[in-house]
């Protein structure tokens, strides 16, 4: 008799700011690219603060969304130090996510040496000062809200994880063979007298559009998705990253940005029509009985939640856990990588000049390894009223969301991994382990690890439901 959709009432806040790095940085992500510096700007870097809080309390989560690749350990430390001091918010209340643009330039102070590098320690200590800024006007414009969340589809994601026949390996490409997580989860969250505060997408592609032919700093797809959606909407777009360890996008790896506007484009639409078919917050879908016409209608309309649906839509529960994951046997040491890297320096060739910096990346890799034999995966779940949040750390293959999404129908799932620093990795499947893939093969964790994480994470979304 009648159809509620999934919402949410809490606190919310969100802020916006431009975070583009100098145009001469060091801006090399790919190890094909011929370049160290980037050359330009295609369109502008953004950081977006949101603050999320139970309508009553004390608990916050401030989710830090930056249009960069991934972070290093020492870099996210001094981030959430630097916000932290800044703010006066705890670092537990503090979360960093990436829209994963492989076209923002790699900030690793490891890279102070190369061209541009020496750019990388003030851009960075300049990114903390603006998140400090937009994360004090998050926390000190939190309002009631409702957030009502809806589902479109979009076949801009593609399956990366193709066998070449002929040349006998894996590549890390287009597979038109494999079907793809084509789950678009949008968000809208209204003030109390119904003003338009945001609008969220959650969304499963690597942003591997522009790849090493591109010299320009870029958010890649994301900065045009946003930007047709926020015309349309007139309020700013929280997009996150959703697990997409192995989906790109299906005309990815080029250097021409109207490529990269297209793809935004294409999200955004499909986003667009996801959230225009969303009702006004705080109501449902209701049956109001037949009406005697031509033929006998039924007639239904939309009407307020009783009041015990609106207390349950407030309801708040944050999990704040870090799952331990055994580290992969056979992990080599930084000395035998420094040793290999050395002899591919000593080389003047194409194929050299990218395993040097292969070689670079998985010494970055071991640095931010803890001691021992465990690596603990950050991980948070928040249940607000009829949907759930689930952040996580490192690169999770999208049976992660899709495994979650089954085990829960009705509830809408918002998964936003590739969180904190990048010391955890891809997470892929088990059955994917000694294939010579190359998201398994520079995994770090053990075969498990993903299925350890989707099953823990289950059955806390489970208890949180009872």
């Amino acid at each position: 008799m009648h159809i509620d959709i999934p919402q949410s009432r809490c606190r919310f806040a969100i802020a916006q700011g431009d975070i583009t790095p100098p145009t001469d940085i060091y801006h090399r992500m790919w190890g094909a690219a011929k370049h160290d510096r980037a050359t330009g700007i295609h369109q502008p870097l953004r950081a977006t603060v949101t603050a999320l809080a139970p309508a009553e309390g004390d608990e916050r989560q401030f989710i830090i969304a930056l249009d960069h690749c991934v972070m290093g350990r020492q870099e996210m430390d001094h981030l959430l130090a630097d916000v932290s001091a800044g703010t006066g918010i705890s670092r537990t209340d503090l979360i960093v996510v990436f829209s994963h643009t492989h076209a923002a330039g790699l900030m690793g102070l490891e890279r102070g040496d190369l061209p541009g590098g020496n750019l990388i320690a003030p851009y960075l200590d300049d990114l903390a000062v603006r998140v400090v800024e937009l994360a004090r006007e998050a926390r000190d414009h939190l309002q009631i809200a409702t957030l009502v969340y809806g589902t479109g589809r979009c076949n801009l994601a593609a399956h990366r994880d193709f066998w070449d026949e002929e040349n006998e390996l894996w590549a890390c490409g287009y597979n038109p063979g494999t079907p793809a997580d084509d789950t678009v989860l949008v968000g809208r969250a209204h003030a109390e007298d119904g003003t338009l505060l945001a609008t969220i997408v959650n969304y499963a592609c690597h942003p591997t559009t522009l790849a090493w032919g591109n010299t320009l700093i870029s958010p890649d797809y994301p900065g045009a998705m946003r930007d047709t959606i926020e015309a349309a909407t007139g309020a700013p777009c929280l997009f996150l990253q959703g697990a997409s360890g192995e989906l790109g996008p299906v005309e990815g790896f080029v250097s021409d940005p109207e490529v990269a506007e297209r793809n935004g484009r294409q999200l955004a639409y499909a986003a667009l029509s996801a959230l225009e078919a969303l009702p006004a917050a705080g109501t449902r879908f209701a049956y109001h009985g037949p009406v005697v016409s031509g033929a006998t209608l039924g007639e239904w309309k939309y009407t307020d939640f009783p009041a015990a649906h609106a207390e349950a839509n407030a309801q708040w529960q944050l999990h704040r856990e870090a799952i331990e994951l055994p580290i992969r046997p056979g992990t080599p040491t930084p000395e035998q990588v420094t040793a290999e890297l050395a002899e591919w320096e000593t080389k003047d060739t194409p194929e050299a000049r990218a395993m040097v910096e292969r070689k670079r990346r998985l010494l970055h890799r071991l640095s931010q390894l803890p001691p021992g034999d465990v690596f603990p995966l950050e991980t948070i779940v928040l249940k607000i009223g009829g949907a759930v949040w689930v952040i996580v750390q490192g690169e999770p293959y999208s049976i992660l969301q899709t495994a979650l999404r089954e085990r829960f129908p009705g509830t809408p799932i918002i998964v936003a991994p590739i969180a904190s620093h990048w010391g955890a990795s891809y997470l892929p499947p088990r059955a994917l382990y000694d294939k010579g893939i190359y998201q398994e093969s520079i995994a770090v964790t053990a075969p498990g690890s993903l299925e350890t994480v989707i099953e823990t994470i289950g059955k806390k979304i489970e208890s949180l439901s009872k």
